[in-house]
C-alpha cells in the first residue's frame, strides 16, 4: 500500500523526459530540453508554470548519480544550484566538491545512506534528481514513493532511458497537469 500523500518525507523521482522515454541524449546532452522553448536556456519554473518551484519548496535532501553531478558542476552558471540542501552523490570515483555545497559522496547500495538522507530531509522530501540507473536502484530497494515525470514533446530516438530496467512495482496515477508550452506532467505513486 502506498504511503499517504499527506505524509511528509517521501522519496520522489522528479524528472523531465522526451516523449519516447529518454532523460538525455546518448552522450548525456540536454540541449533538447534546455533549449526546448527557444534559443535561451529553459527556466524550469517558467516552463512548468511554477510547478518546479512548488515541488522544490518541499525538498529537504537530494540524491544523484555522478553523471548528473558532473553535468551540474559543468553548467554555465558555475555555482551550486542547491545551496542549503544536503545532497548525496552516488559514485565510485573521486569528484570535486563545490565551495559552500553540502555534498556527501556515497558508495555502494543506495539503502545504506538512505536513513541519513531522510533524517537530513526532516519533514520534507528526498528528491532523486537524475540518473535512470540511480532511480532504478532506489526502486529495486523499494525506497521510491512517487514518480513525477514531465513529458517534453521531443522525440530523441535514442539516449539515456528514464529507468535502466523494468520496475517491479505497480504505479498508480495520482495526477496530471498540462503546461502552456505543451509539456505534460504525470504523477504516480509506487504501489506496495
Amino acid at each position: 500500500m502506498p504511503r499517504s500523500p499527506a505524509r511528509s518525507g517521501r522519496c520522489q523521482y522528479y524528472l523531465a523526459q522526451s516523449l519516447d522515454g529518454y532523460l538525455a541524449e546518448r552522450d548525456g546532452g540536454l540541449d533538447w530540453l534546455l533549449r526546448f522553448d527557444g534559443e535561451g536556456e529553459i527556466d524550469a519554473s517558467a516552463a512548468t508554470d511554477g510547478a518546479y518551484d512548488r515541488f522544490f519548496a518541499d525538498v529537504g535532501a537530494l540524491a544523484m548519480g555522478s553523471a548528473t553531478y558532473e553535468f551540474i558542476l559543468g553548467s554555465e552558471s558555475g555555482s551550486w544550484p542547491y545551496a542549503g540542501t544536503p545532497s548525496w552523490v552516488f559514485t565510485a570515483r573521486e569528484l570535486p566538491l563545490p565551495e559552500g555545497a553540502d555534498v556527501n559522496f556515497a558508495r555502494g547500495p543506495v539503502g545504506s545512506p538512505y536513513a541519513e538522507m531522510t533524517k537530513a530531509a526532516g519533514e520534507r522530501n528526498v528528491w532523486i534528481v537524475g540518473g535512470g540507473d540511480l532511480a532504478m536502484q532506489f526502486a529495486d530497494a523499494d525506497l521510491l514513493d512517487e514518480l513525477h515525470v514531465t513529458i517534453v514533446p521531443v522525440v530523441l530516438g535514442e539516449g539515456v532511458p528514464t529507468f535502466s530496467g523494468r520496475l517491479r512495482q505497480r504505479l498508480r496515477l495520482t495526477g496530471t497537469r498540462a503546461f502552456r508550452n505543451g509539456m505534460v506532467e504525470l504523477r504516480y505513486d509506487f504501489v506496495r
